[in-house]
This record gives structure tokens, sequence and C-alpha cells, in this order.
């Protein structure tokens, strides 16, 4: 006889109310497996699946649910319920795949599913045939715990929902994931089946159009060109981000900030500094670093301890080489968070507030796509961030031309001209910083203990060191990334032969591998086969700290995986019309015919990703703009609700200048600061997108995101890594799609305008 098996969310018995409660208040839903496996199933017998409610709703089996074939001897069935759901009445049979005739029911009681544990004994199911021959089914039972972007990137457990996933009663996120029939055939006479008719010019200052190699975006060498010993090799396509600097606030005279004890604080929290190698992933969190996951803000002036235990203020008299954040230097994001992050990024060594995060890997391993990803994400939440490339200083310096033996490790003149470029390259950085710069991000291979010895040496006292170390053990991925680098890489526009220069670099990444040494000194974060986002792990050591912890939670959820994100603004609204903001509205006559068109253009465009979502915010009128798309799963985010204008919410502006002239002032001269009465600021509405960010970075498959001017100005400016100044300025225009495709070789961006 076979044996069943059982399996409940943790792999063990049936949890009682108390964890039944704590995962249904969390938002999560079971997505219930059930398997059967039998190699000899004779004639053209299929497993089914009938029950009482909610599985199937009686026990009539011609309704019963047809089993999915899995291989050759296994069936599977999936579906998702609440966690604390009633209890499932089922058993199962066998019906003629092209016949109607008889079928053959389970022998034994009847099956009892409950918070997604089998009840009672674990019993294989039994059929008796024809002249009483038993046919034998191993059962197997699991239940697994699932978000809602989980739900909607599974097709499977999309069609088998029969009901409406739910969350918290008044859900920060909800899904509806029941098809809307007909919604189809309204729209599909509305637009033209050639997509590429609706495409208009995107904006210069956009995302890039075309394929770009990420270290060309990085900063240019300011040490060569004082030199003037720029060479044509690299000169073109460069493009410098020296020019961009992250918006600041008006001069803060002086500060007075209220903070706990620290005894109370650091006895009580948990934050400790681990010093041994952790391993973290998306679903998993860790006593020992508990801390690196405690947001508490960002920079801040440097404080010094009043005659008040309880108080701290700025100190006036701190010498010229300690760096204040005063006359419009505070960063632009610390504004929007809670004051108690000032304690943790300025009290301590002054080496401390800078933070170098120094990469370290063999080439073709991701590190400079994962440094510009970086880049983006913290110069996004306000942190003055520049990505130095230490290859883009080689190639200026030396040519672009140098071929693999340069790179050999008994080669005296080229390791003597490549730590040359190196040590360049962290005297700029280290020289932005004491201009002012916060997080820079030094990218190049640094795979001897002797190099980054070196680096750390020169850092010492001026800011802290953080390895970045990417390692990527699958070979398919690797072959991908030489590829693509002989076909983007300046070191490679000169080699007309593809196969030459593929041959050359194999050779330059076999002469790394002979001496490369893995990171075991100091501070560091391991990325260890992340970049294809399926699996993988990251390790940790010696990581404390705000900035450090956010980092580290970007990188777990970060992966290279070429996917399109598509971004626009809801159907013209009623308000729309009136020119009044806020409100909640439904759709114009315009609106409605725009929802018609992009539920056609999305049906179209995505026709093959059947994982893809459909993300709105919580207001009637993305929701209303969303529901003609029948053929994906919808999702609302209260993140993604417009920016709340607080008293001024359904008014004109032209009202506002009449009865509120002091508030039109204030927000006409700093639209990125400025927080409407009892409302938001644009950078408010940043910190509370952090989370939908994130979740972008983690989705594997393709999201339409509708959503409303003032968020999508913030999200867009993520994507195309616009400066903070410019967000309330970016044009956001009705009835315009902005794809955004992410992928190894960066962020694109097409416009698809479908009504004027």
């Amino acid at each position: 006889m076979g044996t069943g098996a059982s399996k409940g969310v943790d792999g063990g018995s049936h949890g009682g109310e108390e964890r039944e409660e704590s995962l249904d208040h969390a938002g999560g839903q079971l997505y219930v497996s059930l398997k059967m496996e039998n190699i000899k199933l004779k004639g053209e017998l299929i497993p089914h699946v009938y029950g009482s409610v909610p599985l199937v709703g009686s026990w009539d089996s011609s309704k019963a649910l047809s089993m999915e074939r899995e291989s050759a001897s296994m069936w599977e069935l999936g579906f998702v319920v609440p966690p604390n759901h009633e209890t499932l009445d089922f058993k199962f049979l066998l019906k003629p795949k092209y016949a109607n005739g008889l079928c053959i029911v389970e022998e034994g009681p009847n099956r009892l599913l409950t918070g997604g544990t089998l009840q009672g004994d674990a019993r294989s199911a039994l059929f008796r045939l024809d002249g009483n021959e038993v046919l034998e089914f191993r059962v197997f039972i699991k239940a697994d715990r699932v978000s809602p972007f989980d739900l909607a990137a599974s097709w499977r457990a999309f069609q088998e929902n029969l009901q409406p996933s739910t969350v918290r009663g008044i859900p920060d996120v909800s899904i509806n994931s029941v098809r809307q029939m007909g919604a189809e055939n309204s729209s599909s006479a509305t637009l033209e089946l050639d997509l590429e008719h609706y495409v208009v010019p995107a904006p210069s200052t956009s995302a890039n159009s075309g394929l770009v190699y990420a270290a060309n975006m990085t900063e240019t060498p300011r040490s060569l060109s004082r030199a003037g010993v720029f060479s044509n090799a690299d000169s073109s396509g460069s493009v410098s981000h020296s020019g961009i600097s992250v918006d600041r606030p008006a001069t803060i005279k002086e500060m007075e900030v209220i903070v706990p004890d620290p005894s109370k604080v650091y006895s009580n929290s948990g934050m400790v500094e681990s010093k041994s190698v952790g391993t973290f992933s998306p679903l998993q969190k860790q006593d020992g670093h508990r801390g690196l996951f405690v947001d508490r803000g960002v920079g801040s002036p440097r404080l010094v301890k009043s005659a008040s235990a309880s108080t701290f203020n700025i100190d006036p008299k701190l010498d010229a080489e300690t760096k204040v954040y005063t006359n419009n230097s505070m960063p632009a994001a610390a504004g929007a968070v809670a004051a108690a992050a000032i304690a943790d990024q300025m009290l301590g060594p002054k080496e401390d507030r800078q933070v170098a995060i120094v990469l370290v890997g063999l080439p073709a391993r991701g590190k400079t796509f994962t440094a510009a990803k970086l880049t983006r994400y913290l110069r996004w939440l306000g942190h003055d961030t520049k990505h130095f490339n230490v290859g883009k200083y080689r190639r200026l310096k030396h040519g672009a031309n140098q071929c693999a033996d340069f790179f050999r490790a008994d080669n005296p003149e080229g390791i003597e001209a490549r730590n040359e470029v190196a040590a360049l390259a962290m005297e700029d950085m280290l020289a932005w910083m004491q201009e002012g710069g916060q997080v820079g991000i030094f990218d190049a291979t640094n795979s001897s203990r002797k190099r980054r010895n070196m680096l750390m040496k020169m850092a010492e006292g001026r800011c802290k060191i953080i390895f970045l170390e990417t390692i990527c053990n699958d070979k398919d991925i690797i072959e991908r990334n030489i590829r693509l680098k002989i076909q983007q890489s300046p070191d490679y526009a000169e080699e007309p032969d593809f196969e030459a220069g593929l041959q050359d670099f194999k050779n330059r990444l076999a002469n790394y591998e002979k001496v490369y040494e893995p990171v075991e000194e100091g501070s560091y974060i391991k990325m260890i086969d992340m970049v294809s986002g399926h699996g993988g792990q990251i390790q940790v050591n010696n990581i404390s700290g705000y900035l450090p912890g956010r980092i580290v939670f970007f990188l777990v959820n970060t992966h290279l995986t070429p996917r399109p994100i598509l971004l626009t603004r809801h159907g013209e609204s009623r308000d729309n019309v009136r020119g009044r903001i806020g409100g909640d509205t439904v759709l114009s006559d315009a609106g409605e015919i725009y929802a018609k068109k992009l539920a056609n253009f999305v049906e179209k465009r995505l026709k093959s990703e059947r994982t893809a979502s459909i993300w709105t915010s919580t207001l009637q009128r993305t929701i209303l703009t969303a529901s003609p798309i029948a053929a994906f799963p919808k999702i609302q985010w209260r993140a993604l609700d417009e920016i709340n204008a607080g008293v001024c919410d359904g008014m004109t502006y032209e009202e506002i200048k009449k009865n509120m002239p002091e508030e039109y002032e204030a927000r006409k001269k700093d639209k990125l600061r400025y927080r409407y009465p009892r409302g938001e600021s644009y950078l408010d509405v940043i910190q509370r997108l952090e989370p939908v960010i994130i979740e972008l970075e983690r989705q594997r498959a393709p999201v339409v995101v509708i959503s409303h001017q003032a968020v999508l100005r913030a999200l867009y400016a993520y994507f195309a890594d616009r400066p903070l100044k410019e967000i309330p300025h970016i044009e956001m225009p009705l009835h315009t799609i902005i794809e955004i495709q992410m992928g190894v070789t960066g962020v694109q961006e097409k416009r698809y305008k479908l009504m004027d």
C-alpha cells in the first residue's frame, strides 16, 4: 500500500486559533496543492476532486474539478483559500476522459482539510474497478503561504481561485482575481493591431532608449579630465552625472532633537552589530541581524550632547575638517523620515558618515549592473550617491584596446597600471565625499586581498567601506554576460571579429580566476547566485545601521530578469475636466473610452505573458480604468493613491491661490518639499512608494501600474534616474502608456499615446 502525505504551512500539524489569526491578519493566503500519483493508471480515466462548499459547491460528480497531469504518473489541482478557511469536505474520483461513463469514487470516508492540513490519518486513495481490481493512488497535500503578489504571479492559482482573495479589512493591498467576461469583446475594435502606430518620442532626459553599456553612465573621472588625458576610445557615449546634484532644503541654522536614553533604546530594540556571517532570504528574518531592517531614517547634522541628558544640539564650534550639514547641504530625504534617524547617522566616528560600497567579483558576474541599480535606488531615496567605474579610468588612461595579457598576474607593468587607475578613482571618490557626498560605489573586480587592503588604507579615517561581492555559479548566465560584454564594452568596440573578442575576454577572465580571493575581511555583503531572481542567498558580516540595512534589503529583492513595466495614469476623471485636485470621482466619457483602449492594448501587448498583473490605487478612477482588462489579476495598493491634498482636496489651483495665497506661494516656491495642510509632500509620496519599488524590483513578470500623476512622477523618476528636484515637474500626460523595459542591458523606455 502506498503512503499519503499531508503538510501544513510550516510542515507540521494544524495550528491553533492564534496561529490562524496571525496568518489572516498578515494578509497572506494559502495555496493548497492536491496531488495524486499512480504509475499504472489504465485507460482514459482522469482523476478529479469533488466535494462541498467552498471547494466545489456540491457533491455533484458532473461538476467535479479535473486534476491536471503534472508528469506521466502525477496529477495536481491547486487552489487558494484564506488561512482560517472553513473545513473543506471532499473526495477523489475517476472520470472517463471522452465519455459520460460511470465515475469511480474513492473508497473510505470523506477527506477533511482545515487550515491547509488534512485531518485524520493520511491514507492513499483506493478505487475499486470492474472485477474487483483495486487501483491505488498516493496522495500528497501541501499548503504554502503566499502573498497577494505571489498569487498574482501564479497563473494556475489565478485560474483556480474561485473566490476573490482577501486581506485586512481596510486593505493596504488587495487582489481581485475574478475574470470579467465580455470586457474583451467590448474593446476589440477600438485599437489597431499595430501597437507601434501609437509610439511617441520619449523626452530626451528619460531612461535610455537603446542598449547602453552601464559603465558609460558612471562618473567622469575628474583627476584624469584635469590632466587632459581623455582618450577617444571611451569619450563617445559617455554620460556624466556630475552635474546632477541632490536637491537640498533651505538653510538650517539650528536643530534640536529629543532622543531617548541610549542605554534604554539599545537594550530593548534588539539592534546589534553582528560579527558573524548570516544568510538572508526575502522570507526570512534572523534575530542576529534584526538591526539591519529597522528603518531609522537618513542623514542629519552632527549632534553633540547638551547639558540636558535627553537633548542634542548642533555644535557650532566643529572644526573645518568636520563636515556639518548646514547651509543648504542637508540631504533631501531628511525632511521625509523620522527624526529618530539622526542619532544613528551622525553619532560616532566621522568616517562613518560616508559609505563606500566597494564591488568585488570576477568579470561578467553582474557587478556594474548591480552597482547601477543600487546607485539609482539610493539617489531616489535622497542619498547623494555616485558610481565610480575603474574600467572607465583605465580606458581613459591607458586606452581601450588592452588585450588579455594586460590583466595577467605576472605582468608587473599591467599590475602597476591597474593599481594606479584604481587609486585615482578612489581618490576622486574620497574627494567627492569630502565635498559632501554620502555614498560612493567603487566598481572594479578588486579580486585580491592586497588590492582591497590598499583601498581600506586609503579610506581609513575618511569613510566606512563595505565590500559587495557578487558570486555567480550559473554557467549560462556567465556566458550570456560575457557575450553582452563583447557587444557593448568599449574594450571590444574596435574588434571586428566577435569570436576573437570572446576568446580574449575568456583569457582575461582566466587571468583573474588564478588570483581571485573571496572577501573574508572587514564589513561585507555577499550576493551568491542572486542575479537570476530564482533563489540564491545573501551573506552579511559586520553590517549595522540604517543605510547599510537599506542596501541589504534592496539587494535581497533585486535581480536582472528582463521584463516590462507599464506605467499609465487613470483615464480622464470628472474632476480632471473641472480642474479639481484630489477627489474620488468616476471617469469622464473620454476616460471610459481610454479604459477600453487600454484593455485592448494590454491584452495585445502582454498576450504571451501569462503571469502579468495589474496594479491600481484604491481610488475608483484607477479601478474603473483597469476594470475592462479581463485577462490578468488586479492588485490594489493604498501606496499608489494620489498625493493627499489635505484641506485643499477638491479645490482648483485658482481657488487655492485666491483663498490660501500663502500656501499657493509656498508650493510654487518648493513643490518637492511643500506639504499640503493636513496632507502630503512629494517627499512623503516617495517614502510611501518605497515598498512598491521593492516589489517591482522583485517581480519577474510584467506589471501594469495604473495610478495618478504625482505617484507616477515619483515612480518614473526612479527608473529614469531623475534628480529629486525634477520630480514635481516631470510631464506625465493622460492617456499615455510609458513602457519601462528592465533587464541586464539596463533600463529602456518606450511611450504609446492612445488618445489625444
